[in-house]
């Protein structure tokens, strides 16, 4: 704004309207510094770990991610279509465990053997046609035992028919955005429209940690035995491994050997999906290598939890004149082993920012940089409501901004 503006003030009033000004400025300009700094102080003379490249696998395709933060740490062919043999039955536990928390089904249920079950070729926890077995029964045979017979009693019995299972199954595939997979069966037998990829598999492996943490834990089972049928679970890293409790293999002639497997160590879990290995022996050892590689040379730190506020933001022409930043969800972060201190954070504020301002709303993001590279960005949004203040607030406010827009 210029000084001919005010040409027509007198000097009085021209002196009362600079002083206010001054008290408004000193009062408006106090807000967060947007450049929130390293996460912690530095270590004195801490040595750079040296990361080598991930192993290579002698596997058609693998991906191994963390669960917390979705990172990548190794893929080869992840988003390859493959058949997934009885890796298939990840997904058939899945819809069961829905249907369990829906209310619809019940781990004492009795389910009726039909014919077809029985008949089921391959492997089989070896239930009888015409007989009554519960479904906490059939999920140990479905997870342990990989019982085809199992995955189609319990299929029939919560479907109808294992074709309309099948349908349940690829709902819950698109809602879990596995855009490239498809099944036919609840077995993962051989079908030319039953395939899936590494990268699904993961999705679905990290859906059923995360939405059914208490029936996963059916999946560290390392025997069961029915009908006097003692069988053990076919993941060797059960029996090898202590931070390994999942996930399910699976085998046949065109797929390969396969092994979805997760593990936990140090607060930091990891998927692996490793498909198309030449025996039983190299999918265990080759997923066994991508563990031990996430697991030696990084690490998953939680940067902020839900509703926490890393700071305040101005707010113009509000009743209040600032507004606390929240954070709207838990934040990890993989990094490199070693390098949590070196971690930088700043915040990116859509300014200046008037009211009124909804709670929730999103006012910019705290982003985290490790030696200049981006890593994140999460969205920062305001904890409460703040409505515009009173004419006289808002027209100061206004002429504040005016003067501002002047000066630059």
């Amino acid at each position: 704004m210029t000084l001919s503006r005010w040409a027509k003030l007198k000097p009085a009033g021209y002196l009362w309207l600079c002083g206010l000004l001054c008290l408004f400025n000193g009062q408006l300009s106090a807000q967060t510094d947007p450049q929130v700094g390293r996460i912690t102080p530095p270590a004195p003379s801490d040595p750079v770990p040296v990361r080598p490249q991930p192993p290579e696998l002698d596997a058609r395709s693998h991906i191994l991610l963390d669960f917390n933060s979705g990172a990548i740490l190794s893929e080869h062919n992840s988003q390859a279509r493959v058949e997934p043999a009885s890796i298939t039955k990840i997904m058939t536990s899945y819809v069961v465990f829905q249907e369990l928390h829906a209310g619809s089904l019940s781990l004492d249920e009795l389910v009726t053997v039909s014919e077809k079950a029985w008949r089921m070729v391959g492997s089989r926890m070896f239930i009888e046609v015409g007989k009554q077995v519960s479904v906490q029964d059939l999920i140990r045979g479905l997870v342990v035992q990989s019982g085809n017979d199992a995955s189609v009693a319990l299929a029939e019995h919560i479907a109808g028919t294992e074709s309309a299972f099948a349908g349940l199954m690829n709902q819950y595939a698109q809602r879990l955005g596995m855009q490239d997979t498809h099944y036919v069966n609840a077995t993962g037998l051989p079908d030319s429209q039953h395939y899936t990829t590494a990268a699904d598999v993961a999705t679905l492996s990290k859906a059923l940690i995360r939405d059914f943490p208490e029936q996963y834990g059916y999946y560290a089972e390392r025997e069961f035995t029915f009908n006097e049928v003692p069988q053990s679970n076919r993941n060797l890293l059960l029996f090898r491994d202590e931070r390994v409790d999942g996930i399910k293999t699976g085998h046949t002639e065109a797929a390969g050997y396969c092994l979805a497997a997760s593990s936990v160590a140090d607060g930091m879990r990891l998927i692996s999906v490793v498909m198309g290995t030449a025996s039983e022996a190299a999918r265990a050892e080759q997923t066994q290598a991508l563990l031990n590689y996430g697991h030696r040379f990084y690490e998953t730190v939680q940067l902020y939890q839900q509703g926490e506020q890393p700071g305040q933001m101005r707010v113009w022409r509000g009743a209040s004149g600032s507004v606390a930043l929240q954070i709207p969800s838990d934040v990890f972060l993989t990094i490199p082993r070693g390098r949590y201190a070196d971690l930088m954070a700043r915040m990116e504020l859509q300014e200046p920012l008037l009211a009124p301002v909804a709670a929730g709303q999103v006012l910019g993001n705290i982003v985290i940089s490790l030696d200049g590279e981006q890593l994140l960005s999460q969205p920062l949004q305001a904890l409460t409501h703040v409505p515009e203040g009173n004419w006289l607030k808002r027209w100061w406010h206004g002429m504040r901004l005016r003067f501002a827009g002047d000066d630059e």
